[in-house]
């Protein structure tokens, strides 16, 4: 995928955000590009990483809704999710 703005690598990154990219990549194989790009300012990795989090835990919305609009905005972006 050709991105205008590139990710950080995850080992220059603080503890708490190597934590999350490595989650991520035992589970899909690589972390996320957006939390590459988010983690250039940890400020802002961490907002984002909240907001997630509330909607997992508010319980407002399916699991499987989740899933489908992810895999929604990723055609859209033509990302091979």
């Amino acid at each position: 995928m050709n991105q205008r703005i590139n990710g950080v690598e995850p080992a220059d990154t603080e503890k708490r955000i190597q934590a999350v990219l490595e989650a991520q990549a035992k589970k899909w194989g690589s972390p996320l590009v957006n939390h590459l790009v988010y983690a250039r300012n940890p400020h802002i990795f961490k907002a984002v990483r909240g907001m997630w989090g509330g909607l997992d835990q508010s319980g407002l919305l399916d699991g499987k809704l989740v899933a489908l609009v992810n895999r929604r905005i990723a055609t859209i972006n033509r990302c091979p999710f």
